[in-house]
């Protein structure tokens, strides 16, 4: 195959890949930022659009919201499945992002429209008329199109953009390495055009033409993913890599009986094949988890095919199967300290909302005021600011007195950003107690449905998303180049959708805590914590209780990681491996060769 060919690549088939690197950028990630530019234009103005045109309470709203996200993030599990198994990334992302293009065409269809909304609420509760159950389904399958989308795009974009960078040389390993923080930049980037120019179409213009942006702009999106075909390198659907995670546990369990040999890391009785096939980095024996070692014990009764294969998978796995469930067990104590960081940072999209709808929302001395929806675009402002930073001056820094090469190590990195989210819960319980006691000593209006709008500018709001942002920037940014570094290679679909339902739990618990205060708050002698006319309730009180909840989370993700071996780390004093570190015998592989 000649190298100015222009066809695409398919992995398994073709011995010679043309890895194009940055020059498909343009396709993928231009596809990312209209995709972006599309969903975010609708989902980060859900709230109000749902109080105010469905007319939902705000307790209501959010539950809606979290669940939807929660959903749409447990969703890449059944996408990532989907993906490894039959389909591979490539035709995954295409049928998804159809599917949102759906998604966003039913919910502006809701607002154009008349009979798919309820009729306007005036000023007072009494008012206003709630969604009939039909109004309520056709937005739920608005929805639902958005969460099947999600469920392919969320855990196959990331790979798909790392697949295209040869790992074998200088140029492919550094693109992978910068292209996390320069995918992260493109797609704050996208996220603050759309918490700008579109969310202010939608609250000050009109939400049929507000909403139909985003639709038109993710129809856009289809259009430029699929201008790329020719030149994408596509990895092809290799099975399911849960599969073998369900033999290694199934026949550790058969022979939890069975005694592994007493000499420390002894490789006599364990069965060591390696498939020709796998695309996977040979990992070293490791001490940790070895009653799942067990599953590489050979038995009489295990028999052994003439090219070295076990003739019964579901009775004997080899010790590399084994290490590779290893490298997946090993990340969930620290995916679970993900998950209960992300619940101060999704405050800044919610109750954040509601506090600036009751703040004094205008710009400066001008007539002009900020949606309430556009205050989140300053969380995407610092990350923005700062990936550039961090990845050109910060970490070369760093790296010449680490010497490693990412100037700290991924769990320094999201630990840093943990610390963050403590300070910018603290910050938000002081901005919120300042804005309730001037919304009662010295309001300045009225919000329907809502209470008094206090005399304090919405501007005091910045801080809090200034390090929500920071924070971001460190952790969840770090959180994605962990997963795909640390999982075998078969996994980093997987890893992306791991991901995604740390995220999804995350809006749960949210979910779950807003409603347990609001429940059991109510009946206290002090009222209710998050009632509807937030000046009346003590909203301060939820943000002390969630950065209490951080700074235990803080703690426990310090032990995760002093306990925590990187992948390849033989516990022996070994370095862990990092993505530059793999050899040509991956590369060959990959081609089959």
């Amino acid at each position: 195959m000649k190298k100015n060919e222009k066809q695409s690549v398919e992995i398994n088939e073709v011995p010679n890949i043309n890895y194009r690197g940055w020059k498909v950028m343009p396709f993928i990630v231009g596809n990312e930022t209209f995709e972006k530019l599309g969903t975010t234009g609708t989902l980060s103005n859900l709230l109000v659009y749902l109080t105010t045109v469905f007319n939902l309470s705000s307790i209501e709203a959010t539950n809606i919201v979290n669940i939807f996200n929660g959903s749409a993030s447990l969703a890449t599990l059944l996408g990532a499945f989907l993906s490894d198994t039959y389909f591979g990334r490539y035709k995954t992302l295409g049928f998804s992002t159809f599917a949102s293009f759906l998604g966003l065409l039913v919910i502006q269809l809701t607002a154009w429209i008349k009979k798919m909304h309820p009729a306007e609420c005036g000023n007072e509760k009494a008012t206003c008329t709630q969604p009939s159950t039909g109004q309520m389904a056709f937005l739920l399958l608005g929805f639902g199109f958005l969460i099947i989308g999600a469920a392919g795009i969320r855990p196959c974009n990331l790979a798909f953009g790392a697949d295209q960078f040869n790992p074998n040389t200088d140029s492919g390993k550094k693109g992978i390495n910068s292209f996390f923080n320069w995918y992260f930049f493109t797609y704050t980037f996208a996220q603050m055009v759309s918490l700008s120019l579109i969310v202010y179409v939608q609250s000050d213009v009109s939400w049929a033409l507000g909403l139909g942006i985003p639709a038109a702009l993710m129809l856009f999106s289809c259009i430029v993913y699929f201008l790329g075909s020719k030149y994408y390198v596509k990895v092809q659907a290799t099975g399911s890599p849960v599969t073998s995670i369900v033999q290694v546990i199934s026949v550790a369990i058969k022979k939890r009986k069975l005694n592994l040999q007493e000499d420390e890391f002894s490789l006599v009785s364990l069965f060591s094949y390696i498939s020709p096939l796998s695309i996977n980095y040979k990992l070293p024996h490791t001490p940790q988890f070895r009653f799942l070692d067990k599953a590489a014990i050979i038995t009489p009764e295990d028999s052994i095919n003439p090219d070295g294969s076990a003739s019964d998978p579901w009775n004997l796995c080899s010790i590399q199967q084994v290490e590779e469930v290893k490298c997946l067990v090993r990340v969930l104590p620290v995916w679970v300290a993900g998950i209960l960081y992300y619940v101060a940072i999704i405050q800044q999209s919610t109750m954040l909302v509601f506090q600036a709808l009751q703040s004094d929302r205008t710009f400066f001395n001008t007539n002009f005021k900020i949606p309430a929806a556009s205050f989140t675009i300053f969380t995407m402002l610092s990350l923005t600011i700062w990936l550039p930073i961090y990845d050109r001056i910060i970490v070369p820094t760093i790296r010449r007195v680490t010497r490693k090469e990412g100037g700290i190590t991924l769990l320094q990195r999201m630990g840093i950003g943990m610390f963050i989210s403590i300070l910018c819960m603290l910050v938000s319980g002081v901005v919120e107690w300042k804005r309730r006691t001037l919304a009662i000593t010295n309001p300045i209006g009225f919000e329907p449905r809502k209470g008094a709008i206090s005399s304090m500018s919405a501007m005091w709001l910045i801080p809090q998303l200034i390090l929500a942002g920071f924070s971001d920037a460190f952790t969840l940014v770090g959180q994605v180049e962990f997963y795909y570094k640390q999982f075998p290679e078969n996994m980093r679909s997987l890893a992306g959708s791991l991901f995604f339902c740390g995220l999804a739990l995350s809006s749960y618990l949210s979910s779950f805590l807003i409603s347990i205060i609001h429940r059991s708050s109510d009946k206290s002698a002090n009222g209710n914590w998050l009632p509807q006319d937030l000046n009346k309730g003590r909203l301060d009180y939820f943000y002390y209780m969630i950065m209490v909840l951080e700074v235990v989370n803080l703690g426990y993700f310090v032990l995760c990681s002093r306990w925590y071996r990187y992948k390849g780390d033989d516990g022996n004093g070994g370095n862990g491996v990092e993505l530059d570190q793999v050899t040509k015998q991956y590369e060959t592989k990959i081609n089959g060769v």
